[in-house]
């Protein structure tokens, strides 16, 4: 009707993924490091970018009687635990800023879904569990989710709806916020009821098997796709699991909405379900260490792509492993690049001279998990301020990055070494383009990651390695210490499947 008010929506979000197995805790600082934005901010650091807020945006602006109103987003590099301050504090701003802005009509939700904080193991449950409290039980709340969530219970019944990206890597940020969006202008128009279930599988797939674009996952996601043809299904999806979290809902979990129509929602959730038991064994694969890597990195084809597993800066870990730097040290004629988080090295190289090579002591100073600190004869090329931008589909869906002051060094070997001073995942080259780095001049490329750098080094790379290298985000469940995760679960356990 005419004249009648604008439906106003809010959108807010916190985002981390976190990892049980690391000492070190996540601080407001980390999250200052990465985005804290409120108000108008989130929509002009999102509107055009490939995240889910840009797509969010796109769909509720182009609604005449849909009022956006922007008011808290959150997020930090994965890490450690949230530690208990920052979590109590991102409570209060979420708190805070949802009363300020009520009355609302309904809310858009951004959550991770595999965040951990010291107080509640199921931090993402809570907060959303807690704007649910403040915006009651009628008004619609719907959102999107990243597959590496660990999907709870608390988190699903805080919700009309839960879409989760479809792609790893993470390409399609802004296609799950445009569906999230979608449905809830239907809600809001009375044309759906979205009625969501979730079904958590007795199977968590292993890291390196969860590539959407290779089987065996591209098989189960295609299988989950073909089920949206049918009208009063609205989302289907596949969340993958997050296995470096040590919390009872870790695995890989479904989640189906259909237009009010609980049997049929749960009839999809069963499908996909025995589908995955019946293929189980397939989501568990082989894994190459470092004995075997060298042998393997004198056949591949170059620009080689090696993926440190077990540094794997996206499920967390501490980005300064140097497994693979003493590899690569060793392996004459083999040209490589290679990005170390350590502002210790940073400090010491960076007033050096251009001329000559000195020892410098680089990475493993984190913990005592990821190999032992280097002393490499190193040359100084250049000292960059380590921001960089990146306007291409990438995992994540960021715009902005920013890796601290870096020197770009290089060894007596010939490795490229680029030392950061703010952990920095790889999901963007350029990271290296921008800093004049060519990639295609290497014969290997190290990106600390599993999945993740695919969408960004593959273009470049002839062929890839996932190497099972030794760290917190190990590639291998079985070594990791579990206290909290449901049982049985295949790998961990045996299964039986009728």
């Amino acid at each position: 009707m005419q004249g009648d008010p604008k439906k106003r929506i809010g959108i807010i979000g916190v985002y981390h993924e976190s990892n049980t197995f690391l000492d070190q805790e996540t601080t407001w600082e980390d999250f200052e490091n990465g985005h804290v934005l409120y108000g108008q901010a989130i929509i002009d650091e999102y509107q055009t970018a490939f995240h889910e807020i840009g797509g969010i945006v796109e769909v509720l602006s182009a609604e005449k009687d849909i009022e956006l109103v922007p008011i808290f987003y959150a997020e930090a590099t994965p890490g450690g635990i949230i530690a208990r301050e920052t979590a109590e504090h991102l409570l209060n701003e979420l708190n805070r800023t949802l009363k300020e802005s009520l009355p609302l009509d309904g809310l858009m939700v951004v959550p991770h879904g595999a965040a951990v904080s010291v107080s509640y193991l199921d931090f993402d449950g809570h907060w959303l569990r807690t704007v649910r409290e403040i915006m009651g039980t009628d008004l619609p709340i719907i959102g999107t989710i990243d597959p590496h969530c660990n999907l709870s219970n608390q988190m699903v019944d805080a919700l009309d709806g839960l879409v989760a990206y479809k792609t790893n890597p993470h390409i399609d940020q802004r296609d799950a916020g445009r569906s999230a969006a979608r449905i809830m202008a239907d809600t809001l128009h009375a044309k759906v009821k979205p009625k969501m279930v979730l079904l958590q599988t007795n199977v968590a797939i292993s890291i390196e098997m969860q590539h959407t674009g290779s089987d065996p996952c591209q098989s189960l996601f295609a299988l989950a796709k073909s089920m949206q043809e049918e009208p009063e299904v609205l989302s289907t999806n596949v969340v993958l699991g997050f296995p470096y979290a040590d919390v009872p809902e870790m695995g890989t979990s479904f989640i189906v909405i259909t237009n009010n129509d609980e049997k049929l929602a749960n009839d999809k959730a069963d499908v996909l379900n025995e589908y995955l038991l019946k293929n189980h064994q397939d989501f568990s694969g082989k894994k190459i260490g470092l004995e075997e890597l060298p042998e393997h990195i004198s056949k591949a084809e170059k620009p080689l792509l090696i993926l440190d597993m077990g540094d794997n800066v996206g499920g967390g870990s501490p980005a300064d492993s140097t497994f693979l730097l003493e590899v690569l040290e060793t392996c004459s004629g083999v040209k490589s690049f290679m990005c170390i988080y350590d502002p210790e090295a940073v400090a010491e190289v960076k007033n050096k001279d251009f001329e000559g090579y000195y020892p410098v002591k680089i990475g493993a100073k984190s913990d005592d998990l990821h190999g032992e600190t280097m002393v490499v004869e190193v040359k100084l090329e250049r000292v960059v301020d380590g921001k960089f931008t990146e306007k291409e589909p990438r995992h994540g869906g960021q715009v902005n990055f920013n890796m601290g002051e870096t020197a770009i060094v290089t060894s007596k070997a010939g490795n490229t070494i680029m030392l950061t001073s703010l952990r920095m995942v790889p999901f963007s080259l350029q990271q290296l383009i921008h800093f004049d780095i060519d990639p295609t001049t290497y014969g290997v490329l190290v990106a600390k990651g599993v999945n993740a750098p695919l969408a960004a080094y593959q273009p470049v790379c002839n062929s890839i390695i996932r190497a099972n290298t030794p760290g917190v985000t190990r590639a291998d469940m079985a070594s990791l210490n579990y206290k909290h995760r449901r049982k049985p679960l295949f790998p961990l356990d045996k299964i039986e499947v009728k």
